[in-house]
């Protein structure tokens, strides 16, 4: 396979983590960049981040670059690439364009002129035009104008790599899959230490948790938009896949909770470990879920670690007055039941620390979506806090 240029997109924050997991892949000149990862390597590079980065939010294979300067540069600079090498006619198409310091006009007419400049070329190399599919197309093209340069790409990944497709309701507010997998990280959590998420919703970080000791690969178990390309090399992929298959570790010791106020969500936390695979983690204890309040969790063992999204209130609208009282009688909780415990929490609320009564020993800022958020590092030392007395009715 020849060496080709790709791009990895991913939360920012976590571009750091990603490059590493990218070279530990085989991916060469590994360059972190707002928003993801610049990296080289062939196809089989490429398939490999897709079926095994846990970090990573898509894929993209750089197919051309040129002048972004005006719609006509546009519409040349996307005409000279040899699509019908890639793609046919008879498959749909979908073309995305973001941009930085543009100066053209309208983003809405220069995505237009790329889509035209495409289907024209199919039309003379083919005599067919493909059709245009903006639900769920067969391929799909990236444009990305910095200033006067268009880069163009062709999509690898087609639902986006978070998606794992154990995922059968979200639940409120849910954290996405390579978010939770980078709190994880970032934490510096393994399957030695046990692991509590006391506000676990629909089970992200806990699934993710028991998904990384088990070494299973996040893309085992779904498709890629790479498939539908003319030059995929199915070979390839096959062994790909059975390795990633055969480094599954299933009989990992692990103790992995799970908790949540609602016994609603907890349900559904189990029904999508369920479909993650995780059904023998469940039967004999090493990941499960319980109806409990944050305010009353036990520590499952003497130390251990907290990875938690808790509630906030850009979360959800309209925004709870209860929350900050639910943080501080949680840190309350937290003083007098995990003493030898690290607690990571990610929060947008910068006031968190103050609401909890806690001083955090690091933060680390990351985006969920386009939310601004604090990942704050707690160590819970023994014997550090006092309890305090109860609050009466007045200043509950």
């Amino acid at each position: 396979m020849n060496a080709e240029q790709f791009f990895a997109i991913c939360p920012r924050g976590i571009e750091p983590l990603l490059a590493d997991e990218l070279r530990a892949l085989g991916a060469a000149a590994v360059t972190p960049e707002s928003g993801g990862v610049a990296f080289g390597g062939t196809m089989r590079t490429a398939y490999a981040a897709n079926l095994e980065s846990r970090l990573a939010s898509r894929v993209l294979w750089q197919v051309g670059t040129g002048d972004g300067s005006s719609e006509t540069a546009l519409y040349e600079c996307a005409r000279d690439i040899a699509w019908e090498r890639q793609f046919t006619p008879q498959q749909t198409l979908r073309i995305d364009l973001s941009a930085s310091r543009s100066p053209l006009r309208s983003l809405d007419f220069a995505t237009l002129r790329i889509k035209d400049a495409i289907v024209d070329r199919l039309r003379d190399a083919t005599g067919a035009r493909p059709s245009i599919d903006r639900g769920q197309p067969d391929v799909r093209v990236f444009a990305y104008l910095d200033g006067e340069r268009l880069t163009l790409y062709l999509d690898l990944s087609g639902e986006p790599l978070f998606k794992r497709g154990w995922r059968a309701e979200k639940g409120e507010a849910p954290l996405k899959e390579n978010l939770a997998a980078a709190l994880l990280a970032l934490s510096g959590w393994t399957a030695e230490q046990p692991l509590l998420d006391p506000f676990c919703g629909s089970g992200t970080i806990a699934i993710e948790a028991a998904l990384i000791a088990s070494r299973r690969a996040p893309g085992l178990d779904r498709r890629f938009g790479f498939e539908q390309l003319a030059g995929f090399d199915a070979a390839a992929w096959r062994e790909l896949k059975a390795q990633a298959a055969a480094a599954v570790d299933d009989t990992v010791k692990a103790r992995i909770t799970g908790s949540d106020i609602s016994t609603r969500v907890i349900d559904t936390a189990r029904g999508n470990a369920k479909l993650a695979g995780l059904q023998a983690w469940l039967d004999d204890g090493r990941l499960a879920f319980a109806a409990t309040d944050a305010r009353q969790v036990e520590a499952p063992s003497a130390a251990g670690m907290i990875v938690t999204n808790p509630p906030y209130g850009e979360q959800s609208a309209p925004k709870s007055a209860t929350v900050p009282a639910l943080m501080r009688d949680f840190g309350d909780r937290m003083k007098a039941a995990f003493p030898g415990w690290t607690a990571w929490m990610l929060s947008a609320d910068r006031d968190l620390p103050r609401q909890m009564h806690l001083a955090e020993t690091r933060k680390i800022v990351l985006y969920n979506g386009a939310l601004e958020c604090r990942l704050f590092r707690f160590e819970m030392v023994s014997g550090q806090y006092r309890t305090r007395p109860p609050r009466g009715p007045e200043t509950a």
